[in-house]
Order: C-alpha cells, then sequence, then structure tokens
C-alpha cells in the first residue's frame, strides 16, 4: 500500500480537484497538499480556502511551465493531475486550449514525475471511450476501445495514452482513472446541473439539446475523491479503473428532477438544437474497482443530492 503524505494536485481549485483536496484534509491526516491551478474562469479558490498552511499550499501557475514544474514537484511523493479544459460545448468552437492543456500539459507533467521519481494518477474521462446505443446492454470496461467524438474527449484520450506510454517506455510510476459525468456542490455554474438550478432561480427556461434522451452516468464528486484516494493508495501500478455509480439518467430524466425539486412543471424547458456529435449514452463499469480496491459510494440517493443542490446556496 502506498502512504502519501506530500501530493501535488494540479487543477485543485477545480470542481473534481477541489473535492479532492477537501476530502483529503478532512478525513486523512498528516498528508500536505500543493495545489497547483493556472485558476481559469473554471476555477475557484474560494473552495479551498481554510485550510491551515501546513495541509494546504496553493501554487498559481501552468502545467504547460517546465520551469515551474521543476520548480514545484521535487518534494512531492505523488502528482495527482486533475488540471484539464473539460466543457465539450468550448472544445468545438476552439480545440486550441484542449490540445495545449491536456495534452502538452500533461507530457510536461509526465517529464517532471519521471525526472523527480514521483507516483502519478491520472484523471481521465469515460468520454474516451464515445457512446453506446440506448438500447445496449453493454457498459464501458476497462478493456472498451477508444473513440473518442469531440475535440475534449480526443484530447483526454491522448493523455491517457500518453500516460501508458510513459509507464511501457520509462517505467513511470503511475495510474489512470476515468470517471463517469460528476455533481455536487462547488461545481461550475457553466455545467448542466448548476447552469439549470441557476435558469430556474432566475425565472428562465433551462436549455435541453435534442430531444433530451442523451444518457450519462452519474456519480458524487465526494465519492469521485474516495474513489480516487484508493487507486492512489491501494491501486496497482500501471493499471487503470474505471469510476462509476450505476446512476444512469437521461438529460430529460436529471432536467425533470430539477424541475420537480424546484416546484415547477416538467414542460418548462427550452428545447435547442442538439449540438454537434453529441454522445448518446455512457455506462461505467466500475465493478473491478469495487471488487480489488474494496470501494463503494455512499451517495447513493441521485434525487436527494440534486434536492439539496436546488437549496444550496
Amino acid at each position: 500500500m502506498f502512504e502519501p503524505r506530500n501530493i501535488l494536485v494540479t487543477g485543485g481549485c477545480g470542481f473534481c480537484g477541489s473535492a479532492f483536496v477537501r476530502y483529503v484534509v478532512s478525513n486523512i491526516p498528516d498528508v500536505h497538499i500543493t495545489v497547483l491551478d493556472k485558476l481559469t474562469y473554471a476555477a475557484n479558490p474560494d473552495s479551498i480556502a481554510g485550510f491551515p498552511e501546513d495541509r494546504v499550499k496553493l501554487v498559481v501557475g501552468d502545467i504547460c511551465d517546465s520551469d515551474l514544474l521543476n520548480q514545484v514537484v521535487p518534494g512531492h511523493d505523488s502528482i495527482v493531475h486533475y488540471a484539464a479544459e473539460s466543457h465539450n460545448d468550448n472544445s468545438i468552437a476552439d480545440p486550441e486550449p484542449f490540445v495545449k492543456t491536456n495534452i502538452d500539459g500533461t507530457y510536461r507533467l509526465l517529464e517532471a514525475a519521471r525526472t523527480f521519481n514521483v507516483r502519478f494518477h491520472h484523471i481521465s474521462t469515460d468520454e474516451v471511450f464515445g457512446d453506446l446505443v440506448l438500447d445496449d446492454p453493454r457498459k464501458f470496461t476497462e478493456e472498451s476501445p477508444y473513440r473518442p467524438s469531440s475535440p475534449y474527449s480526443s484530447s483526454k484520450a491522448a493523455s491517457d495514452m500518453l500516460v501508458r506510454a510513459w509507464i511501457r517506455t520509462y517505467g513511470l510510476r503511475a495510474t489512470i482513472s476515468n470517471c463517469c459525468n460528476n455533481y455536487g456542490p462547488h461545481q461550475h455554474p457553466e455545467k448542466f446541473i448548476p447552469h439549470s438550478i441557476a435558469c430556474i432561480k432566475h425565472s428562465e427556461r433551462p436549455k435541453l439539446y435534442g430531444d433530451g434522451l442523451n444518457v450519462r452516468d452519474w456519480i458524487h464528486v465526494e465519492d469521485h475523491a474516495r474513489a480516487v484516494w484508493s487507486i492512489l493508495t491501494k491501486g496497482k501500478v500501471g493499471e487503470t479503473y474505471l469510476i462509476g455509480a450505476n446512476c444512469e439518467r437521461s438529460n430529460l430524466e436529471v432536467l425533470t428532477t430539477i424541475l420537480k425539486a424546484m416546484g415547477q412543471s416538467e414542460g418548462y424547458i427550452d428545447w435547442v438544437k442538439d449540438r454537434p456529435g453529441h454522445d448518446r449514452r455512457y455506462s461505467i463499469d466500475a465493478s473491478r474497482l469495487r471488487r480489488e480496491l474494496d470501494w463503494m459510494p455512499i451517495h447513493n440517493d441521485f434525487a436527494a443530492e440534486v434536492l439539496r443542490l436546488c437549496f444550496s446556496e
């Protein structure tokens, strides 16, 4: 079992990264975390505020800056790499930042981890597998082929492949996780659930792409953080683990849950033209994670969790 004591978390002011920071600091004693974050529009330093300096330190900087990495990485025993451009619509409008951050940034982190012999965990997405048809009984597994659809998912697929190459060619001590859609507190308002909630609060109809039947597999962000800790500490070097909570919902079902929680009619929807290349269904088989690392989600009531989000500040 690996026992990290000094972790570098890239993108630790983002939604998922900050959840990992909060989980570790709140539950694992004697661990220091350095957060390296560029503080782009999607970052929120308040999401990791209030922790003592001997537990959390924020370094503002770019993972593409090799000189900075050569200063920051030494002294850490592990890197948990959350930093990424992750908004599909933005990647369609302008793919370049996704190539820069997700591919070049990951390459530079891998080189720093190799140079300073640091354990590396790479956070990825189920979107690298492309999509499934709605009535397909299959789920994505660690052996599923990569068929990314968007510039975003393609850039994440490329970063996964870089990690695998550094494991095989250079012997880097690394693991990969591919997670389904996250939800929970501190999520950026551009994302589907908080954006829909914000629209309703402002008496605006929330938007829904196409026929609304696209299915996503949902997990609470704290359960994702717990899974990442399990993989970092108990996962087998060189392996990939899928993270999911068996919570498939169509976008229409999710939005209907929000509308019901907020006292709006199910017809209070602004139907808009579907986006290009919109994946139809994602589905995660996380049985390996559950079986080998004894992980289980604890946030299992999706409707109750969404209700909390609807009436939180």
